[in-house]
């Protein structure tokens, strides 16, 4: 049963169509139980259990906990791109990896060379953070994107 769509995926000796299958029912169900998806997948339970593992141990496949940060209070995100001196991005990442309300550092192209993404209860705590980023010796000028509504937050395999 091919269950998967060939252009997600960057292929890799590694990875069969079975590990495809697997990645992508869990990535709907990191909850799903090695029985349902050897029925589904059609194979043994003994099959899914080593594959898995094997898919855990190579790093292609992490289970985690995902938090939605609306229902713990965080109501309010801003994307903010930040143009830093030179010299100072890795410190400006270091100092930024310690604030509690940045959830997404990302090294870009283009004018702003550093993006984070930002969720917090209020617009207050938005503000706060985006003072205190004008305040940074590294920092040179920001970007700010208050984010209205957020339509799609995942990265689940379609």
């Amino acid at each position: 049963m091919k269950i998967y769509t060939e252009s997600w995926w960057i292929v890799k000796s590694s990875i069969d169509d079975l590990d495809k299958n697997i990645i992508k029912l869990l990535s709907k169900d990191g909850r799903m139980s090695f029985r349902d998806l050897s029925k589904f997948l059609e194979v043994t339970e003994k099959t899914i259990r080593m594959r898995y593992m094997n898919l855990i141990d190579s790093g292609i496949l992490e289970i985690v906990g995902k938090i939605n940060p609306i229902t713990i209070g965080l109501k309010e995100g801003a994307i903010i791109q930040l143009k830093i001196k030179a010299n100072g991005l890795y410190k400006v990442i270091a100092d930024l990896k310690e604030i509690q309300h940045i959830r997404y550092i990302t090294v870009t192209t283009g004018d702003y060379p550093l993006l984070i993404q930002v969720a917090a209860a209020n617009q207050e705590q938005i503000t706060e953070l985006i003072l205190s980023l004008y305040e940074h010796s590294e920092v040179t000028e920001l970007n700010t994107m208050i984010q209205l509504e957020v339509s799609k937050s995942s990265y689940q395999v379609t």
